[in-house]
């Protein structure tokens, strides 16, 4: 222990002395030892399913909880080079000395397939501060209706499971969309929450397709139509926008509260200004006619694999360089022409004739 202690003054008093921050000489020591950084160290991996891991994390003292339905960024080192995503913990609000998160491994999802194949005990990850606004209200609903799709499943779970442990007695729905039931994480959990807590209903639905959003109104009927009920939504864009739809014919738009893990990516065509042009990928000598879609999906639509994460602006993991033309952020309208620009490819689209470094 003294040498530890001499070893821990001797590397601050170094610090003071470097423009470095402290954090990066106390990691030499013990990367959880952190004077401003926030980190948690992986102490479980569960393998709920085929294509998930589930990691319980012990973060660093600065943790101070989260509220069910927030987000977390969480960075891990590969190779050198430090990647971020946004996760939403899935344990009940509350807690501070450990965190849950539940990834999904996506085809090209660099970062969720890097977890599901190499975490382990002992891993150190960077950590960020709960965010976000999609939260239970402090006055909790009269009835509470979770809807969730594929991956979604973490805040409403979160939202199930802080509920539960307040003894909330009145009406909860949870109602989870899956392709198979082998795909749902937390299954025996929700098997024996609906045996056992007398005023929840869960329903899960199989639809069979990757998208995993084949709702229909009949789902909702009679459960989010009820006087009192409020709908907490998350899931992928499909479902998000059925939901949405069902919510405003029924006249419940007021009392859906959604959180989306992708954007509808959808080409806005302006039919006084068709879509021209051709995007031209330069660093794989290919180029395919504009279709008006955003240019990461316009370089998957070739055959391409470039880099992405969150598909929705946040991460700039799949941040590229335009070296000529124009494009439109789908995300706020701005135009930008300026050449040998970074821009993220998942929420930017051509206008006309453009060059890109992927």
């Amino acid at each position: 222990m003294a040498s530890i202690l001499s070893r821990l003054g001797k590397t601050i008093v170094e610090a003071t002395a470097t423009p470095y921050p402290v954090d990066r000489y106390l990691e030499l020591i013990d990367p959880m030892i952190t004077w401003r950084d926030m980190r948690a160290k992986i102490v479980d991996v569960r393998l709920q399913t085929d294509r998930s891991v589930t990691l319980t994390l012990r973060p660093t003292r600065q943790w101070s909880g989260h509220v069910a339905g927030q987000y977390i960024e969480v960075s891990v080192v590969v190779d050198g080079v430090r990647h971020r995503r946004f996760f939403s913990p899935a344990n009940a609000a509350g807690a501070t000395s450990e965190i849950e998160l539940t990834v999904t491994a996506h085809s090209r999802g660099f970062v969720s397939r890097y977890l599901r194949e190499n975490a382990s005990p002992g891993m150190v990850l960077g950590l960020s501060t709960a965010r976000g606004e999609f939260t239970l209200p402090t006055d909790r609903p009269a009835h509470t209706v979770l809807v969730s799709g594929g991956s979604g499943i973490t805040p409403v779970l979160s939202m199930l499971r802080t509920l539960v442990a307040e003894g909330y007695d009145r009406p909860i729905t949870f109602a989870h969309y899956a392709r198979t039931p082998a795909d749902v994480p937390y299954r025996a959990e929700l098997d024996t929450l609906a045996r056992t807590v007398g005023n929840l209903d869960v329903v899960l639905r199989y639809t069979r397709t990757v998208d995993a959003e084949h709702f229909e109104p009949a789902h909702l009927d009679g459960i989010a139509d009820v006087d009192g009920a409020q709908v907490f939504l998350c899931g992928p864009t499909g479902l998000m926008k059925a939901v949405g739809e069902y919510a405003a014919d029924r006249g419940l738009t007021e009392r859906l509260f959604s959180e989306a893990f992708t954007i509808d990516t959808t080409p806005v065509i302006d039919p006084n200004q068709p879509i021209t042009g051709e995007v031209a990928f330069t660093k794989s000598d290919a180029s395919v006619p504009n279709d008006g879609r955003t240019i990461l999906e316009q370089a998957e639509g070739a055959g391409l694999k470039p880099e992405y994460g969150c598909r929705m602006g946040i991460c700039f993991s799949c941040t590229k360089v335009r070296t000529s033309g124009c494009t439109r952020n789908i995300l706020t309208g701005e135009l930008s022409s300026e050449p040998d620009q970074h821009i993220q490819i998942c929420v930017n689209a051509p206008v006309g004739d453009v060059e890109i470094e992927v």
